[in-house]
């Protein structure tokens, strides 16, 4: 059966995302970093949260990826992103988390019996119920917080880290916490750089931990243009070859020993997932 074909003409796309950044983005920035911004979260933050969001860019100008550390276990977490830690602690970011109970008033409206007998009387009165339910609002953490301004990295996890990522700065935003938050992943543009990594080194399990269902920009604009940021502006940053300090050096120092990995192993369209 065939829609009608008021319905079956092409659809026009709704989108989030923003085609203007603000002027703090300096083409300079750009060349280390590329940046995609939802929900105007580039005007707000530019507006609202100046000083923060000035402190973030200076960070990340600062912010240098040695070649060695991408290679180097970090456990629980890289030395990416400790030195990411080291870098923003100082200036008061820091790991913040949410927590809340829901308080429910059902207020009913009773007729009152009594009614007419007297003036006094009210024909009705309000009977009010509460009741509460436990961590309503609970386990939502973002690494970095300060006044109003949310700051993620997600440097090498599994991608579905970053639904986890969105809901935390969603709820933050929905509770009143913040105005906006912002994500910090690996830029498609480093595909590339760990083609060549991979081809250098003996790991046999490197393909893996930056292969493409790990957390990346394709991953995170897949679902930021899905809508699961929710109502929540969000500036999502990605980490390109201009950020690693080394690159060159590290590379004469250390010889090709193996084929190495296709690019496309680790950058594949982030539209393509339909596992979850």
């Amino acid at each position: 059966m065939s829609l009608p074909d008021a319905i079956s003409e092409d659809f026009e796309k709704l989108s989030a995302k923003d085609s203007v950044l603000s002027d703090i983005f300096t083409p300079e920035f750009l060349e280390r970093y590329e940046v995609h911004s939802y929900r105007n979260a580039s005007r707000i933050l530019a507006s609202a949260c100046a000083d923060e969001l000035k402190e973030l860019v200076d960070t990340l100008t600062q912010f240098q990826i040695r070649t060695v550390d991408i290679v180097t276990p970090g456990g629980n977490k890289s030395l990416i992103a400790k030195s990411m830690d080291k870098l923003l602690f100082p200036k008061g970011w820091y790991e913040s988390r949410i927590q809340g109970d829901l308080i429910v008033r059902k207020r009913t409206v009773v007729p009152n019996p009594q009614a007419g007998k007297t003036r006094s009387e009210k024909k009705t009165e309000i009977v009010e119920k509460r009741y509460k339910i436990d961590n309503f609002i609970d386990g939502h953490k973002i690494d970095f917080v300060k006044n109003r301004v949310a700051f993620d990295m997600e440097w090498n996890s599994k991608d579905q880290t970053f639904d986890r990522d969105l809901y935390a700065v969603r709820t933050f935003y929905e509770c009143g916490i913040v105005d906006a938050g912002v994500l910090l992943t690996r830029s498609k543009s480093l595909g590339p750089i760990f083609a060549e990594i991979g081809s250098r080194v003996k790991m046999s399990d490197f393909k893996a931990k930056y292969g493409a269902s790990t957390t990346w920009m394709g991953k995170l604009l897949y679902r930021l243009d899905a809508g699961r940021g929710g109502g929540c502006p969000v500036l999502a940053i990605g980490i390109k070859p201009g950020a690693i300090a080394d690159f060159e050096q590290w590379k004469s120092e250390n010889p090709v020993i193996s084929k190495g990995i296709d690019v496309s192993e680790l950058t594949e369209d982030g539209e393509s997932e339909g596992e979850e």
